[in-house]
């Protein structure tokens, strides 16, 4: 199935350098999320984002489940480019939300996507919540050189707290209290998260299934 016919393809940037055994596109434009990524991939890779390639059309994440969107955007870069590809999608399900925002996540508030807009409407909805416990979970999609396809969960348990704390992190990192933990993803500096965050688990997954191969 195509989903990207009409997309321009832009001269590819991969090196060839002997200590690199493997290169591998991220289907990303979030400089936050590649960065979290290179930080926990294996040595060996170099990861690579969208605008790496000069590639500035939007993939349409029109899935209902988060796997569903992280293989759109996979099967869309691998058409492209015809080189290993990871796309991965991302969700943060409350509870007592009957698991909202989920796959919407990203544009909870709407159209643009806006992280403050988000957690504005996240903790207005939660107002008088008793229960405020919630999960993020990301399914990683891997395609390799073959077109063998791959998934990846990862999930961390937690809670909503009333109000912001912390800098660091993206996304509702500044409202989520991962279980166990006294500070927000967004008061940890990203080697902690590193050691505990949904994206990471399912990156580990993924690694330990590279390593194996």
């Amino acid at each position: 199935m195509s989903l990207a016919k009409n997309i321009p393809i832009t001269p590819s940037p991969f090196r060839d350098e002997p200590s690199i055994t493997m290169e591998i596109i991220f289907a990303t434009h979030n400089k936050n999320k590649l960065k979290e990524v290179q930080s926990l991939v294996p040595a060996n890779m170099h990861v690579i984002s969208l605008d790496d390639l000069n590639m500035t059309t939007d993939i349409p994440e029109t899935g209902h489940t988060l796997a569903d969107n992280a293989l759109i955007k996979a099967r869309t870069i691998f058409e492209l480019y015809k080189k290993p590809v990871i796309a991965d999608d991302t969700g943060l399900e409350v509870t007592v939300l009957n698991g909202a925002p989920g796959v919407y996540s990203a544009r909870y508030a709407g159209e643009p996507s806006n992280a403050e807009n988000n957690m504005t409407l996240l903790l207005e909805n939660l107002e008088g919540k008793a229960d405020r416990s919630a999960h993020f979970k990301t399914v990683i999609a891997y395609i390799n050189a073959e077109g063998k396809e791959q998934l990846f969960e990862g999930r961390v348990d937690g809670e909503i707290i009333t109000e912001r704390r912390g800098g660091e992190g993206f996304g509702y990192d500044p409202v989520f209290l991962p279980e166990g933990y006294t500070a927000t993803f967004a008061e940890m500096p990203l080697e902690e998260k590193n050691q505990i965050s949904h994206r990471a688990r399912a990156l580990r997954a993924f690694s330990e299934f590279i390593n194996k191969a």
